[in-house]
């Protein structure tokens, strides 16, 4: 059974998220968990490890099998062999549909506050980025459909990011339903970034988009990924799931000597996550929605001009520090006063420079001493 309490250096690993900041700051940023993998994931690249040669990587028909056997059993999605594409990332995914489906100054959908990949991604093809912010609603976050239409509208692409990050929203069926009828209605491609889709909380249930009918079925882009949910995202490994023959045909022919073949230990990892990791994944969403829990409760108690809405997924808060008026932000005065990195609003759009994005995907310990600096640097400023 794996110890999620483990406190494991990472700094010298080559680690993005501990060698961003200087070695006094607690990283608590970017979207990667600091738990160890599974031991079954370790082992299966061990195991491939003993045969010497390493050359290009290409799905095993084990693997194939093993999507579409859990599409079924979690969503009840009938996928075939040949609507899966693997991808060396979600990242790279959304921007082939993007490059491959539309025209330089075609429009682009996106729901803010959303993570900067999906918000920069319309701009690197030049495509005309659309917002329809998701609005605070009590305990959740809700849409207003009239401006989510009136936008869609003036788009070719609806680029869909489900569980949400960073609010950490799990969209519902009527929700899909609206969305996809509008989508229907106005033409529009759907390319939903679906990569947090099995780390969702109780009470709640991941959809995909492509599920909630036959037309949207044809007009969706599906990207998913084993990276978040079981802590790979080093092994650069994912997969779209395309039914429409013409738009994968498009989408495959949009690699254009960019996006090659998939990391050959990836794909090892991603057949060993699935096939017998899923022990390791609902002890480790155990310990992550108790942190969540944790979380909460300290925010009210500790932080009362702090306003957290719980994710309904991930492991990922999105705190609005508006009432502490901060200055010149709360990730700068964090970072400075509290040698805290997080994530600035402001990567999530233009308007949320009052919101810090904090991971609670680690120890206790460590989420713990995050807090801690947090309070001490508001006591001392």
């Amino acid at each position: 059974m794996s110890d999620f309490d483990a406190v494991y250096e990472r700094r010298g690993t080559g680690s993005s998220k501990w060698s961003k900041y200087p070695a006094d700051v607690l990283p608590m940023w970017v979207a990667d968990m600091d738990f160890a993998a599974a031991p079954e994931i370790i082992d299966a690249i061990r195991d491939r490890l003993d045969h010497p040669l390493l050359g290009y990587g290409v799905a095993k028909d084990e693997l194939r099998d093993r999507v579409i056997v859990d599409m079924q059993e979690k969503y009840g999605w009938t996928v075939l062999p040949e609507h899966i594409v693997f991808l060396p990332g979600v990242e790279p995914g959304f921007n082939m549909a993007l490059k491959a489906m539309l025209q330089p100054g075609d429009g682009v959908l996106v729901q803010t506050p959303v993570y900067r990949p999906i918000l920069n991604a319309p701009g690197h093809w030049g495509l005309t980025r659309r917002e329809a912010p998701l609005i605070p609603a009590g305990d959740r976050w809700a849409m207003n459909f009239d401006s989510f239409g009136a936008e869609l509208a003036q788009t070719k692409a609806f680029l869909f990011c489900n569980p949400q990050n960073p609010t950490g929203k799990v969209f519902t069926r009527d929700e899909l339903t609206a969305m996809a009828d509008l989508c229907r209605k106005h033409d529009a491609l759907i390319i939903s970034d679906e990569i947090h889709c099995d780390l969702v909380f109780a009470g709640h249930r991941h959809i995909p988009i492509a599920t909630i009918s036959a037309d949207a079925s044809e007009r969706t882009i599906t990207l998913m990924a084993a990276s978040k949910s079981y802590n790979i995202a080093g092994m650069k490994t994912a997969f779209a799931i395309i039914a429409d023959k013409t738009i994968r045909e498009k989408f495959v022919a949009s690699r254009l000597g960019m996006v090659d073949s998939v990391n050959v230990l990836g794909l090892e990892a991603t057949l060993a996550a699935y096939a017998k990791a899923d022990r390791w994944k609902q002890d480790m969403l155990a310990y992550v929605e108790a942190n969540r829990e944790f979380l909460s409760r300290e925010v009210a108690r500790r932080f009362p001009g702090v306003t957290m809405i719980k994710p309904e997924a991930s492991f990922l808060a999105w705190l609005d520090c508006t009432a502490l008026n901060l200055q010149p932000d709360p990730h700068a005065f964090f970072l400075e006063r509290g040698k805290v990195g997080f994530s600035a609003g402001s990567e999530f759009g233009e308007i949320y420079g009052h919101y810090i994005r904090l991971n609670f995907g680690c120890p206790r310990s460590i989420l713990i001493e995050g807090l801690d600096r947090m309070q001490n640097a508001l006591v001392n400023r």
